[in-house]
């Protein structure tokens, strides 16, 4: 069946990218945003959706991805869903919402899909900001792509280095405030007896020293959004006064009694269980249920490995970007077998020391082995991955050692001191994984 040319004049006009196809994921029409910003080269008619965006053979819910086509065969409803697509600029995240259109019958005879490329994410190590293509970062990045357009309160809940702040401006830059201020607070650096005048601002005479008045942090988010990084370290006595805030929209600056209007959007973030605080009295209940409208968990890096060798590419190239540097094989297998307590900002600090025990343009499992080693929990580190620390022996990990030998060009006393062991020991290694 062909679209009405009507439908195809409808699709064209769009200003946003669109496109058109029928049931079995043809593209029948590509309009001209779609042409300039996906295609600009070649055109797609004819071709299937899946192969155009992904380069799949099938389609996307055969090749492991979600397809709104499916879905909104299922649910005979418009669908919406996060891809990473194959654009001109590399891999990008982009938003996806598909519309089924009915036939005389009521049966889905066509569907137009809508494109919107998630700029605060990429698939690729070169690309700035957030960073990653496992199942986990997927997951999150499509959580932070339908609340970011809203005005609803969101919580990210995470371990220390997660990227809390990055997912934090991820939210801003995709909600219709990012024109205006990110404006961050550090609630567990505040203290007690500044928090109030800080968030709220003064007036001249409120308390000893305010010489003269001075707005706080909220009118400084005025238009934007306001992120409470750590709220699980603000004290009791002033959690009232932010739930002040959140129920009511108003706020007082200390030393005064007008009241202002807070035109803000609220992300918080922490680390803590804040279940467990509300259920210990150290939190608020209602100041809870407040924050966490839309809550996201950010997924530790070892729920991620998939996503280290992107990170660790993007990472050397901020840690070294004079020096070009390219990962062994061996390296990669190195990082990606630690657990990362510190998650990527740990991941960072240790190839900055890799980094810097590298003399070549690659970084070898050497200096990986090497910066461990002087890492502040070096034997736990080690222990875990199965690398040898100075008077402890510990068996190196079997891939990662054998790969190391072969590469080493010194003498074996040379590799055996790298490695913190005994030449005798590390004999005995090599004679161990050695194929029966």
């Amino acid at each position: 069946m062909k679209p009405l040319p009507e439908l195809m004049s409808f699709v064209e006009g769009l200003p946003e990218p669109h496109i058109l196809f029928d049931t079995q994921y043809r593209i029948l029409a590509a309009n001209a945003a779609y042409r300039r910003q996906f295609s600009p080269q070649q055109s797609v008619i004819g071709r299937t959706c899946y192969e155009v965006s992904h380069r799949f053979s099938v389609p996307c819910d055969q090749a492991g991805e979600s397809c709104p086509l499916a879905s909104s065969r299922e649910s005979g409803q418009r669908e919406r869903v996060l891809h990473l697509h194959h654009t001109p600029k590399g891999e990008e995240y982009v938003n996806i919402e598909l519309a089924p259109l009915l036939d005389a019958s009521g049966q889905q005879a066509f569907y137009v899909e809508k494109m919107e490329p998630l700029r605060v994410a990429q698939g690729q190590a070169s690309a700035p900001g957030l960073i990653g293509r496992s199942p986990a970062f997927g997951h999150m990045l499509s959580l932070v792509a339908r609340v970011a357009p809203s005005q609803a309160t969101v919580l990210l809940l995470g371990e220390s280095g997660t990227g809390k702040e990055l997912v934090a401006r991820a939210v801003h830059e995709a909600s219709p405030r990012a024109a205006k201020a990110l404006v961050p607070v550090d609630c567990a650096s505040l203290p007690e007896n500044l928090f109030e005048s800080e968030l709220f601002g003064h007036e001249r005479g409120a308390f000893t020293g305010a010489n003269t008045a001075r707005g706080g942090l909220v009118e400084s988010a005025s238009g934007g959004t306001l992120f409470l990084d750590e709220v699980g370290d603000i004290p009791l006595t002033m959690q009232v006064k932010l739930l002040r805030l959140l129920e009511t929209g108003t706020y007082r600056r200390v030393g005064s009694t007008e009241q202002r209007h807070a035109d803000i959007r609220v992300v918080s973030a922490t680390h803590r269980n804040l279940d467990q605080m509300v259920a210990q009295g150290r939190f608020r209940e209602d100041l809870y249920y407040r924050l966490s409208t839309f809550p996201i968990h950010l997924p530790a890096l070892r729920e991620r490995r998939d996503d280290i060798a992107l990170l660790a590419a993007a990472l050397l190239s901020r840690v070294a970007p004079q020096r070009k540097l390219s990962m062994s094989d061996s390296a990669l297998q190195l990082l990606q077998a630690q657990d990362y307590p510190g998650n990527v900002r740990e991941l960072r600090n240790l190839l900055e020391r890799s980094a810097l025990l590298c003399d070549g343009n690659t970084l070898e499992a050497s200096h990986v082995t090497q910066a461990l080693q002087s890492g502040r929990r070096a034997s736990v580190v080690a222990a875990a991955a199965g690398v040898a620390t100075p008077g402890a022996l510990k068996s190196v990990a079997a891939s990662a050692l054998q790969q190391m030998a072969l590469q080493h060009k010194g003498s074996r006393a040379e590799l055996a001191a790298q490695l913190g062991i005994s030449e005798r020991s590390l004999y005995r290694k090599l004679n161990a994984i050695k194929p029966g």
